[in-house]
């Protein structure tokens, strides 16, 4: 009996010995996983370099990066981030159906098409909302002094921007439609080129294409006008997928740097506005102008009710999303209109919330 007794405890010191052995195997294989695979680490690699496409506009972003906030979050980890320019955000989105882009600002028009197209971004943040800084400009010897006077002539803007829906909008409320003018797609650099020759009467475009128009033209309406009537335009801020469900904290501490650049204009206008106009290499006042005709949001604002509102509790930008994907179906710009869920999927709210104290 006592040799059955022995027995017993060796072969619990040996069950004992295997359970601590394969405790160990584990944990080793752990360690080897390829940390490049999500699921094989909860701290997968740090990028080497975050992508971010960028317009040439005076908002947020461009503050942000000249004044060095994107290094603050980001120098210490050992990332850069790289600025790629885009004339428009048709082009963005080529770049991240390719795979080349982490982050880009557009229109949100774009992101409308970005979403009937199943381009794996989501919307995560709103730059600025448009006034002044887009607008509809006439030549001075066209005898244009109205959007109905537009009636026969020659218009261009770039399709399926901010500009393209306002100036739709605007001939809407005069009671005209496309079919009334001759209307051109352009980019922003042939739009003015086309303008310095006279080929064109009219267009809707944003800065710093319309500072030049405004010089020898006529400001007919603008996007500030046309928000007054309810018909809101804004830049926002798309993000790769399969960056931000990799990296989500990064997402978060992207939006911290934008969100300092807003705090620095409205607190201390004058240094927001410097950092613009040398990222730009614009004049002060040129700066200064650009970005008086935009409203910027905090991102306590950016979850009001009246904006994006918070996860589970859609804002009223979501209803504008999906009235202007009613125009740009009518359009024959995207394919279907997207529901109520596919918009609330869309559009993210979760990395803001994070930032918000």
């Amino acid at each position: 009996m006592r040799y059955i007794k022995y027995k017993k405890i060796i072969l619990g010191r040996e069950i004992f010995t295997f359970l601590i052995l394969f405790v160990v195997l584990v944990i080793g294989l752990s360690a080897c996983a390829n940390p490049s695979d999500p699921k094989s680490s909860d701290m997968p690699d740090l990028p080497k370099v975050i992508t971010v496409g960028t317009i040439r506009v005076a908002n947020d972003k461009t503050v942000a990066y000249e004044s060095g906030f994107f290094k603050e979050y980001f120098d210490d980890r050992g990332i850069e981030v790289k600025m790629l320019f885009f004339d428009s955000g048709t082009a963005a989105n080529v770049a991240f159906v390719s795979g080349d882009l982490d982050f880009a600002e557009m229109g949100y028009t774009n992101a409308v098409v970005a979403l009937d197209k199943d381009i794996p971004v989501e919307l995560i943040w709103i730059h600025e909302i448009l006034g002044q800084n887009e607008a509809l400009v006439a030549q001075k010897d066209r005898g244009i002094q109205s959007v109905e006077d537009l009636r026969g002539k020659t218009v261009a803007t770039p399709f399926s921007s901010t500009c393209h829906y306002a100036l739709l909008q605007a001939l809407k409320s005069a009671g005209m439609d496309v079919q009334d003018i001759t209307l051109l797609d352009m980019d922003t650099e042939d739009i003015l080129a086309a303008w310095q020759r006279g080929d064109i009467d009219a267009a809707y475009t944003w800065e710093p294409t319309l500072s030049h128009m405004k010089a020898t033209g006529l400001v007919i309406t603008d996007s500030e006008k046309l928000a007054q009537q309810g018909m809101t335009t804004a830049n926002i801020e798309l993000v790769s997928t399969s960056f931000s469900q990799r990296y989500p904290d990064l997402v978060s501490d992207y939006l911290r740097a934008l969100s300092k650049a807003v705090y620095t204009y409205k607190e201390t206008p004058d240094l927001a506005i410097e950092s613009a106009a040398k990222h730009l290499q614009i004049e002060t006042d040129l700066a200064e102008m650009q970005m008086a005709g935009q409203l910027w949001l905090a991102p306590e604002e950016q979850l009001e009710s009246f904006y994006l509102g918070k996860e589970g509790t859609p804002g009223n930008f979501h209803q504008v999303f999906i009235e202007t994907a009613k125009f740009l179906y009518e359009e024959k710009k995207i394919g279907q209109v997207p529901t109520e869920e596919a918009v609330e999927n869309f559009i993210n709210t979760a990395y803001i919330e994070a930032i918000v104290p």
